[in-house]
């Protein structure tokens, strides 16, 4: 992803990935664990609870492991996706002449080979859902695998119509966990938890027909995978990233919330109150957006800690320290490649 993109920065939390971590464990020894880590960047050990993750580093992850398990969803459902299922999920649904028969090509896909759910898609009066339904009582959610699965139908969804498709609601069926600010990056609408079934909502009147994608768009799809499914449009998603987004275009660091109301053609007032139902505030955003600059300099290494201390904002290379290990539970140092 480009560097000078806004949501390139992003970085997601340690514990929106640990389910995905526990689940490779499943599919390869420790040793090619630790390897898998390493080789994508991320540290293993101890400290790797507390390591925020970057996009880059998430990509790299997902494109080992997958061929490298021999099971493309790596280990996060019962029965392994041997590899070349996902090629053949894309092939499908190119031929598909409607968003919705996308859908539909898509929960038959799925049904052929997951044991512990089967997808349900429902026709009501509020959209089109698309739901995961336990096959029994024993079937515990997966968070990773249900984001996973919820997000590559969003992104085929996606890509098939050449531009992001719009989405009602996100359910998950289980509790709302400490890296829910996580989601924001991933889904393009706010996201619930403790609900009945985890399930993801279109409005299929805002469906535009599919656009004709060659066999070569569909191989750099795959090529890129998992981030043209998954990181689809993600700076328009929230209230807080289109803050974001906004920080990152102007002079951030004089930047106060009237200036981004301003520039979200809404009230201070308005744009706080949003912010606050989604869990965040303008300080958070622009905190957030500083700890990002900051893990994105440290990993390049090619400038000082005490420049990027500056860089971000910082009068003193120890108000740095402070501030980033109240972010991140570690030293800047430990951040250099």
């Amino acid at each position: 992803m480009a560097s000078n993109d806004p949501i390139s920065l992003t970085t997601v939390s340690a514990g929106f990935i640990q389910d995905w971590l526990d689940a490779l464990k499943s599919r390869c020894t420790a040793q090619e664990l630790a390897s898998l880590l390493a080789r994508s960047g991320l540290q293993s050990g101890p400290m790797l609870p507390t390591q925020r993750v970057t996009l880059d580093e998430f990509a790299k992850l997902y494109q080992r492991a997958a061929p490298e398990t021999e099971d493309e969803m790596m280990g996060l459902w019962s029965r392994p996706i041997r590899p070349r299922a996902l090629q053949h999920l894309v092939t499908v649904l190119r031929e598909a002449r409607s968003l919705t028969s996308a859908l539909y090509r898509f929960t038959t896909f799925w049904n052929l080979l997951l044991d512990d759910f089967r997808l349900e898609l429902r026709d009501s009066t509020k959209g089109v859902e698309l739901a995961l339904v336990p096959c029994s009582d024993k079937s515990h959610p997966q968070r990773f695998g249900h984001m996973l699965i919820l997000k590559l139908a969003h992104g085929l969804l996606s890509w098939l119509s050449g531009s992001e498709t719009p989405v009602k609601a996100v359910h998950f069926a289980f509790p709302r966990p400490d890296f829910a600010a996580d989601y924001a990056v991933v889904f393009p609408c706010a996201v619930a938890f403790d609900a009945d079934q985890t399930s993801i909502l279109f409005d299929p009147t805002q469906f535009p027909s599919p656009i004709s994608r060659s066999s070569a768009e569909a191989s750099v799809f795959l090529e890129r995978a998992p981030i043209d499914w998954i990181f689809t449009g993600s700076r328009a998603h929230t209230n807080s990233l289109q803050v974001r987004a906004f920080l990152y275009g102007a002079t951030w660091q004089i930047c106060q919330l009237p200036d981004a109301a301003n520039a979200l053609k809404m009230t201070p007032r308005t744009l706080n109150r949003r912010l606050k139902k989604e869990g965040t505030s303008f300080q958070d955003i622009k905190d957030a957006l500083r700890r990002d600059m900051a893990i994105r300099a440290l990993q390049q290494g090619t400038h000082s800690i005490e420049q990027i201390a500056f860089d971000t904002g910082f009068s003193a290379p120890a108000n740095f320290h402070r501030a980033f290990r109240k972010w991140t539970n570690r030293t800047p140092g430990s951040y250099r490649m």
